[in-house]
């Protein structure tokens, strides 16, 4: 059986398609399963079973990279052909089921929308895969315990970046003496090109209990990482669902973004956010969606502090 599965150009998304993929496999366990994705998002199945081709997706002018991709694929029969990015691609190829997101349903979280294409009852959590050697590399990066704190202090744009000097200050207090992570270590995630906005958190963090994952790692070795954290809490971002996928509990800080879209999908995850709803903070006056400017500052070290210690409280954790 033969199965392409088109998804997400981004981080974020690609993850919460992970349960739809892992449904699929799970279903047909004997498959051959292309992926074509974003580039930044293609390393997450590298390690995904039964996947024997993983075609990155980088956008072409006059939406070239499509082309390529029919030409790539259309010479297979497909047996399923998944296209959650609502292209005309699945159409144009040899199938015999095809299921092709429609972007209609604007009031549901985004693996609702995913796992509603196959009429699945629940949603199809994400779900991602680790090699041996991503495990084994994580496991010489986090000490083996259960106290591990790990932050994402970055996001894909400056609006929905909670300011670095609050998380430094979120930090300080949740590991001051007494406190619930007391003394503990603290891993700092992004990508490379993120970390000149994690710096502030990274300087305030004692050398001695840091560890600087910013830039420093492959996707599934941080997914890794972070299946042995003891708490996760960032921006809304890629990598917050990669946290939230892992199981690690994740506290996700949301502000001019939709949780009800993007909300952290997991065994243990929440959310918390300013006091102003999404709908208030994109119809500000001095909004501008290409102004890198925080658009979280309203919501309070406070507030997140609070949220943190009910939620471990809530899993049991505490």
């Amino acid at each position: 059986m033969n199965i392409l599965f088109v998804t997400a150009n981004r981080l974020g998304d690609a993850v919460l398609s992970s349960g739809l993929l892992a449904h699929l496999i799970e279903r047909n366990p004997n498959a051959r399963i292309t992926i074509a994705c974003g580039p930044v998002a293609a390393p997450l199945f590298a390690a995904t079973p039964n996947v024997e081709c993983v075609i990155a997706l980088a956008k072409k002018p006059w939406a070239a990279h499509w082309f390529e991709l029919w030409l790539r694929s259309t010479t297979t029969v497909w047996d399923i052909v998944v296209d959650l990015r609502s292209s005309a691609l699945a159409w144009l190829l040899l199938a015999r089921k095809r299921y092709v997101l429609h972007n209609g349903n604007d009031v549901v979280h985004r693996t609702e929308m995913y796992s509603n294409l196959f009429g699945l009852r629940d949603p199809a959590m994400p779900r991602l895969f680790a090699a041996d050697a991503h495990r084994a590399r994580a496991a010489e990066l986090i000490p083996e315990s259960d106290t591990v704190l790990a932050i994402g202090p970055t996001a894909n744009w400056g609006g929905k970046q909670w300011p670095a000097a609050s998380f430094s200050q979120l930090v300080e207090r949740l590991t001051r003496s007494g406190a619930r992570f007391d003394g503990a270590d603290v891993a700092i995630l992004g990508s490379a090109r993120e970390r000149p906005a994690a710096e502030p958190v990274i300087r305030d963090v004692a050398e001695g209990r840091r560890i600087d994952l910013v830039g420093t790692e492959e996707l599934l070795t941080l997914y890794a990482c972070l299946e042995r954290c003891a708490l996760y809490i960032g921006n809304d971002s890629g990598l917050m669902h990669l946290a939230a996928a892992s199981g690690a509990p994740t506290l996700g800080l949301f502000g001019p973004s939709r949780e009800i879209h993007y909300a952290p999908r997991g065994r243990n995850a929440a959310h918390v956010r300013t006091p102003e709803t999404y709908e208030e903070l994109v119809s500000a006056t001095d909004y501008d969606y290409r102004d890198q400017t925080s658009r979280m500052t309203s919501l309070t070290v406070d507030a997140v502090e609070q949220a943190a210690l009910d939620f471990m409280s809530s899993t049991g954790t505490q």
